[in-house]
């Protein structure tokens, strides 16, 4: 079973940065915005991507336009029919995607991969929802796709061996590591670092030390690249609440439990990086804590 011809479903920051590895590492793809909307616009972001990684040096100028050549773009599934692998990368919730995935299940071949980039959500139930579940496994890519190596391998007792070693040699090929996974929810990164973000949140909320402290901290002590508030903020604090809520629903686990400064964030529409403010507010020339934290004293000067 070979993998030569690839559909990415979602063209938002996980979707369209999983397109550009795909076509970066010569597979053909279709990068699909099946909510419609204004496709030129996504081309341009994805060719904004790759002339950043031409001005870095890391990309020719032929090999961008070989690149772009690679991609094409459609507002329908129609194109899933001639594909090997359908990744869908759409919004994390269970009805949205299960019926996503029934709606690219009746469109595509038989042996056609249906991979779904969902994070937290249970697989096992998501495969209840398709007639091939044998063909139904998890890739789960990491924010920026483009960069970060790990994919997280989602199996269920019901995926067909062939097409498990398929995914994996799929991920090697784009340049990942792929990491075979119970269908567990949250898989294993997402089980162990959304308690972690959470509490971070949780003991900024406490007053027990300022956004920026609490970063450096985590950074310095434990040697992490990024502080666990700056990493909630880029992954999105609506994804990482909603991450929590699924979590804790199906693990029955009071450590997934949504601290309310988080709440309170998410509902006021300070949903991190994406919307220029979250923890920390990104609309200056450098990010710093957002006046909308209300801190307790004496931490409340710290955001000032």
């Amino acid at each position: 079973m070979s993998i030569e011809k690839v559909a990415v479903i979602g063209c938002g920051q996980m979707g369209l940065g999983i397109t550009e590895v795909c076509a970066v590492a010569g597979f053909e793809v279709v990068a699909i915005k099946a909510t419609g909307g204004d496709l030129e616009k996504v081309r341009a972001r994805l060719a904004k991507s790759l002339d950043r990684r031409v001005a870095k040096g890391k990309l020719s100028a032929e090999d961008r336009d070989a690149t772009l050549a690679r991609v094409r773009f459609a507002g329908d599934l129609e194109p899933v029919a001639d594909v090997d692998l359908v990744i869908e990368s759409a919004l994390e919730d269970f009805a949205i995607k299960a019926d996503l995935l029934q709606a690219i299940e009746a469109k595509i071949s038989e042996g056609t991969i249906l991979a779904s980039n969902t994070s937290s959500l249970p697989l096992v139930k998501l495969a209840e929802r398709v007639k091939r579940p044998e063909q139904l496994l998890a890739l789960h890519f990491f924010n920026p796709a483009v960069i970060m190596k790990l994919v997280e391998l989602g199996v269920t007792d019901k995926t067909a061996p062939g097409v498990t070693e398929a995914a994996r040699a799929f991920c090697q090929q784009i340049g990942k590591v792929p990491v075979e996974v119970s269908a567990s929810p949250g898989y294993v990164v997402n089980r162990l670092l959304v308690p972690y973000l959470l509490h971070a949140i949780e003991t900024l909320e406490s007053g027990i030390a300022g956004p920026e402290a609490i970063d450096e901290a985590m950074r310095l002590g434990c040697a992490h690249p990024m502080g666990p508030l700056s990493l909630a903020d880029l992954i999105g604090l609506d994804v990482v609440a909603a991450m929590a809520a699924t979590l804790q629903a199906e693990l029955r686990d009071s450590r997934y439990r949504v601290p309310s400064l988080l709440r309170r964030l998410v509902n006021a529409g300070e949903l991190g990086r994406k919307a220029g403010k979250g923890i920390f507010d990104y609309t200056g020339e450098q990010p710093v804590p957002s006046r909308s934290l209300q801190l307790p004293s004496p931490l409340a000067n710290a955001a000032e």
